[in-house]
Parts: structure tokens; sequence; C-alpha cells
């Protein structure tokens, strides 16, 4: 059984876009691969698409998965988008199983222009970083999206610095997010303090004290931290102790 989506406003597309299999017939250029996937770039008209393509779910059950890997990165990346956070837009997708296993799937998302990652921004010493007025607006809007997601009890699992774009304009995007689902009791809690830690995790090195202060702040939507909130970020920055 195979299924495939391109969505209305990209049937122009369709020669190259059309089908699961004219998708994995595509050549361009390789920015990522694994054993279990690859992230292709292609041009078309003058605009980047980037397709996704998964060839294997991994040993075992995960053949049989309800929802694989690639399923549930549309399917969070589309929800991102319906709860107002900025991300990628995804334009086609598709899998394809036999006697109930999973075979082979795919993702096309179109370019976000003029972007980075904030991974990115940091490796390459960015002067962006040491500008006050910047880093206020970004963080709070990273502050937004990530309040949002865990307010639907839903946490990203992997939110760290490479996943957030911002453009030229100072736009925050949310992308690649396979692992992320949803929570509830002590696992959703200790979901958000890991969420909460892989943004710190690069934010101390690169962020002053005051500004990681205000991001939390800004999370909260609180003027000032009260006594939950202190034990809350001691659990934060202790996260990853023993682990870096």
């Amino acid at each position: 059984m195979s299924s495939w989506r391109l969505t209305a406003d990209y049937q122009a597309l369709h020669a190259d876009f059309g089908s699961l299999e004219k998708v994995f017939a595509l050549d361009g250029e390789r920015i990522t691969h694994d054993p279990l996937s690859e992230l292709i770039r292609v041009k078309r008209d003058g605009v980047e698409y980037y397709v996704k393509r998964y060839r294997n779910a991994g040993k075992g059950l995960r053949r049989y998965a309800a929802r694989p890997r690639i399923k549930a990165e549309w399917q969070n990346l589309k929800r991102f988008a319906k709860w107002g956070i900025p991300t990628a837009e995804v334009i086609a997708q598709g899998l394809e199983r036999q006697a109930g296993a999973f075979v082979r799937g795919a993702m096309i998302t179109r370019e976000i222009p003029n972007s980075y990652d904030l991974a990115a921004l940091a490796h390459q010493q960015s002067p962006l970083l040491q500008d006050a007025i910047w880093v206020q607006q970004v963080s709070a809007q990273v502050a937004r999206a990530t309040r949002i997601m865990h307010a639907h009890h839903f946490t990203h699992n992997d939110l760290k610095w490479r996943n957030l774009l911002v453009d030229d304009q100072g736009k925050v995007y949310l992308i690649d997010c396979p692992a992320g689902t949803f929570w509830w009791g002590p696992m959703l809690r200790y979901r958000i303090i890991k969420d909460l830690a892989c943004l710190d995790k690069v934010a101390k090195y690169h962020l002053r004290n005051t500004q990681r202060l205000r991001f939390y702040l800004e999370y909260c939507q609180r003027a000032r931290l009260n006594a939950q909130d202190k034990k809350q970020i001691v659990k934060i920055v202790r996260f990853f102790e023993g682990r870096e």
C-alpha cells in the first residue's frame, strides 16, 4: 500500500513531486545521510525544496510502528503551523507499506529563505549573538514557541539550537521534530525540563546569565522567579551534568 499527497498549491510541480516513485528518483544536493534516511536539496523555478527520504524504519518491530519516523516528522511540523509556531511548509508527504511493514517514505518542505540555524551562528561566533536587541527578540520567539508546545502537553525531545532557524528579518522557525510527542504527568514534567536543558546547553556558552534568565521568565510569562521556578532552574542547569 502506497500513499502520497502533493498539496494543491504545488500541483505545477507534479512532474517531479507527484508520486513517491518520482520523489525517490530525484537527484539533488545531499545535505545529510544516515543508515535510515537522507536529506537532499533540489531547486525548481528558483525555489529550493528539501526532500527527506526514509528507506528503512529500523530493526524488528519498528517496521510495523503505526507512526513511522517520517510520518511523525510531517505531522509535527503541521502541528506547529496549526498552533501558530512558524515552521517549514510541508508541501508533500507519503509512505509505502508492504504486509503492514514500512518500506519507504518521504516529505518535502519549502525553503525558508535567508535563514540559518542558531547552532551555526554560535559556531561561527556571529556578531548577532552580541547584539542585545537581536538576542532579546529571538529569545522571546523561542520562549513563545516552547511555551505553546508545552501548553499542549507536547515536547520536542530534540530542542537544540540546530533545530531553530532564524531569517534575515529575525523571525524564528522551529524545524526537524521526528521525536516530538505528547506526554502527561511526571513524564511531561521530565520532558519539559529536557527541552529547556537542550536550549540552555548551548546558551550558557554564548549568552549572559541575565539573558538566560530573561528567556526563562518569558517562557513562564512572569516578571520574577517564584520558589518553584528556582527549583526548576536547578533541574534544568544540572540535567546534562556528567553527560557533556
